[in-house]
C-alpha cells in the first residue's frame, strides 16, 4: 500500500523544494519507491516531460532525486506569470487558458479532479509520495477552494509536516502563528514540525522547538542546518543564482540581464557551476557592465513585454556598446527572438495585435503563433561535432538569413542564427550549456579555459551529500511513521 506525506512551510521560500528532493533521495537510499507530487506550482522554471507536457523544474529535480523521469502527473497545475495579474494555466501538462488571478481564483477548485486523478495515478507505482505545499497554509483568506496545501491535505487525507525558516528570524513565530489561524481541523492533520536553514550550533534552539511542540502539540523532527552546497542544485528562483561563488579574475565573466518575465533560467545552472566562469546577474536599474565577455539573455515567458522593459533599462543601448567592444552574445528562446529585427504578433498572443521592432543584432523575424513547440532534443554542435541535450519550450517560429548561419543541427532542422561576425548568436535550445563538451567548447572560444567539470555529476554528488545531511539531522523515522497510508480513489 502507498504512503504519502505532505511538506509545507510556514511561508515562501522556507526550503520546501530542496527539502523534498533530499528527502526523496533518502527515501530511495532506504529501499523505497518514491515519487514527488505538487499539485499546483507557480514558475516561469518549467521542465518539459518525455509525454510533451510541462511541470516545474523544481519536480523535475525531485524526481531526478528519486530516480524517475519526470511526468505531468508530478505538478498537474502549472501556473506561468505572464503579467502582474494573469498567468497561463497548464494542466496535467497542456495548456487550457490565460486567466486573470481572480478569474483562477473562482475556478482553481474545479481542478481538484484532476489533481487527484494525477496523484492516484503516480501513487500505483511507488510506496511513498512525498508532497510538496505552496507558499504557505497560513493564508487562510485563500483556504476556500484551495488546491495547494490543506485543501488538496483534506483531498487525499494525507498528514502535514510544516517546515519554518529561522534563517529569516521570527521561526516560532512563524510555526505557533500559522497554528493559531489554523482552524482545528487543518492543524490537527499537521503531525510536525521542522526549523530550516539554521545556522551554527543547533543545540541553542532546543528550548525554542520545545516552546513549539508544547504551544501546537506537533512532533519534532528535528533543526536543520544551513545546506552550504544548496547554489550546486538547479535553482527555482532566479534570485538563488547568486548564491554561487566568484570566479577568479581569468575567469570568463556572463552577464544576464534580469528580465521582469525571466523564464527557464535553468540554461545558468550548469555555468554558475563552472569554475571557468562568473555569472552576474544584473539587476533592473543597473548598466550591463563594460567587463563582461558574455552577454546572455535568458527566455522569456512574455518576450515583446520583457523587449520593451530592456529598452527602458537602458540595456539596448549597453548591449550595443558591449558589441563594438567586441564582446560575444547569447540568446536563448525568448532572448534570441529579441536580438532580430522584427517580432510578428498578428495574433495577439501577448498582448494586442502588433508588430514589434527586435534589437537589430540579428538578420531574423519571429513571428508568434498559438502553437506552443515542447520536446525533449538530441542536437550536435556543428562547428565541432560536440553532442548536446536540451529542450524546446517556445511560441513563435524565427527565420531570416542569418539562419543560414544556424549552429545547431537537432533531429528533423538546424536551429539558431549567427550574425556574420559571429558574435551575436541565439537559438531555440534550452539546457546546451548541461552538456559538458559543448560548453568547455563554447568557452574556449571566447578565451575560457576548460575546467573539466562534468555538470551531471556534480548534481548526483550533491544530492547524496542533500540526504546525507537530513539523515545526519532529521528524524527519517518518525517521519515514515507519521506518513499515512492512501485511500484508493473513488469509483
Amino acid at each position: 500500500m502507498t504512503k504519502a506525506i505532505m511538506i509545507q512551510g510556514a511561508g515562501s521560500n522556507v526550503g520546501k523544494s530542496l527539502l523534498v528532493a533530499g528527502l526523496a533521495r533518502a527515501f530511495v537510499r532506504r529501499g523505497l519507491r518514491v515519487a514527488p507530487f505538487k499539485s499546483q506550482n507557480m514558475s516561469n522554471n518549467a521542465a518539459v516531460t518525455a509525454d510533451g507536457g510541462e511541470i516545474g523544474r523544481a519536480q523535475a529535480l525531485q524526481a531526478r532525486a528519486a530516480g524517475l523521469e519526470p511526468c505531468v502527473d508530478m505538478n498537474p497545475v502549472l501556473l506561468k506569470p505572464e503579467t502582474d495579474i494573469g498567468a497561463q494555466v497548464i494542466v496535467q501538462g497542456k495548456r487550457v487558458a490565460t486567466l486573470r488571478a481572480r478569474d483562477y481564483g473562482q475556478t482553481k477548485n474545479t481542478l481538484m479532479p484532476k489533481v487527484l486523478e494525477s496523484f492516484h495515478r503516480l501513487a500505483a507505482g511507488v510506496d511513498l509520495i512525498i508532497i510538496e505545499g505552496a507558499g504557505s497554509p497560513a493564508e487562510i483568506n485563500l483556504r476556500a477552494g484551495d488546491i495547494a496545501n490543506m485543501g488538496f491535505a483534506e483531498a487525499a487525507n494525507v498528514p502535514v509536516i510544516l517546515v519554518g525558516d529561522i534563517d529569516r528570524g521570527g521561526v516560532i513565530a512563524q510555526l505557533v502563528g500559522t497554528y493559531s489561524v489554523l482552524t482545528s481541523q487543518d492543524s490537527d492533520r499537521i503531525k510536525g514540525f521542522i526549523v530550516n536553514k539554521f545556522r551554527g550550533d543547533t543545540s541553542l534552539f532546543t528550548q525554542g522547538s520545545h516552546e513549539i511542540s508544547n504551544r501546537t502539540g506537533w512532533q519534532d523532527l528535528g533543526v536543520l542546518p544551513w545546506f552550504n552546497d544548496a547554489w550546486r542544485l538547479p535553482a527555482e528562483d532566479v534570485l538563488d543564482i547568486s548564491s554561487g561563488p566568484k570566479g577568479d579574475k581569468n575567469s570568463i565573466k556572463i552577464a544576464v540581464p534580469r528580465l521582469n518575465r525571466i523564464a527557464n533560467f535553468d540554461d545558468l545552472d550548469p555555468l554558475v557551476n563552472e569554475p571557468a566562469t562568473t555569472v552576474e546577474i544584473i539587476q533592473p536599474g543597473q548598466p550591463l557592465p563594460g567587463d563582461a565577455d558574455l552577454v546572455l539573455i535568458p527566455g522569456s515567458k512574455s518576450t515583446i513585454a520583457d523587449l520593451k522593459d530592456f529598452r527602458a533599462q537602458g540595456w539596448d543601448i549597453d548591449l550595443a556598446a558591449h558589441i563594438r567592444r567586441g564582446g560575444h552574445v547569447l540568446g536563448l528562446c525568448g532572448g534570441y527572438q529579441m536580438l532580430g529585427r522584427e517580432i510578428i504578433d498578428a495574433q495577439g498572443i501577448e498582448g494586442p495585435p502588433s508588430k514589434v521592432a527586435g534589437l537589430g543584432h540579428l538578420d531574423v523575424v519571429t513571428t508568434m503563433s498559438a502553437r506552443k513547440n515542447l520536446s525533449l532534443t538530441n542536437a550536435t554542435y556543428l562547428p565541432t561535432g560536440d553532442p548536446v541535450q536540451g529542450y524546446e519550450i517556445h511560441l513563435g517560429e524565427t527565420h531570416g538569413p542569418d539562419c543560414q548561419r544556424g549552429f545547431l543541427q537537432l533531429q528533423s532542422r538546424i536551429d539558431g542564427a549567427a550574425s556574420s561576425d559571429g558574435l551575436v548568436r541565439g537559438c531555440y535550445l534550452h539546457g546546451l550549456f548541461a552538456s559538458d563538451n559543448f560548453r568547455a567548447t563554447y568557452l574556449a572560444e571566447m578565451g575560457g579555459t576548460p575546467s573539466g567539470a562534468q555538470y551531471d555529476i556534480g548534481v548526483e554528488a550533491t544530492l547524496e551529500q542533500l540526504a546525507d545531511h537530513l539523515e545526519a539531522h532529521l528524524d527519517l523515522d518518525l517521519m515514515l511513521e507519521i506518513a499515512a497510508e492512501i485511500s484508493p480513489p473513488p469509483r
